[in-house]
């Protein structure tokens, strides 16, 4: 079992950037895909980024593909999210989520999740 706790989240202007991190405790880090997802209000909690346990392989939705970047740093059990060039749609709570075999962008597929952390993006 492993335990998720996000952090980095807050308010920023249009074009501006932030840092998520999620930090893993409970389990062995190594052996988890992580997922970034989010959810806005009255949507459905969608798919973000996912980073594959060995750290080589990632994927991202189209919607932030060349703006948000994910990476992982084993040996702190934590996994960050990058985000530049924020638009007001990004707005949204962001959740960290882990599993041993999901790897794809359906959120029912991962079995451990964080709290979410807020993000909002000023026009």
């Amino acid at each position: 079992q492993v335990q998720l706790v996000e952090s980095g989240g807050g308010l920023v202007q249009a074009g501006g950037s932030l840092r998520l991190s999620c930090a893993a405790s409970g389990s062995t880090f190594t052996t988890y895909n992580m997922a970034w997802f989010r959810q806005a209000p009255g949507k459905e909690r969608e798919f973000v980024a996912v980073i594959i346990w060995n750290g080589r392989n990632t994927y991202y939705a189209d919607s932030v593909k060349g703006r948000f970047a994910i990476s992982r740093d084993n040996a702190k059990n934590t996994v960050y999210l990058q985000m530049n060039s924020l638009r007001p749609e990004d707005t949204a709570v962001y959740y960290c989520a882990a599993d041993r075999t999901a790897s794809g962008g359906r959120s029912n597929e991962y079995d451990y999740w964080g709290q979410g952390t807020q993000v909002t993006v000023s026009s």
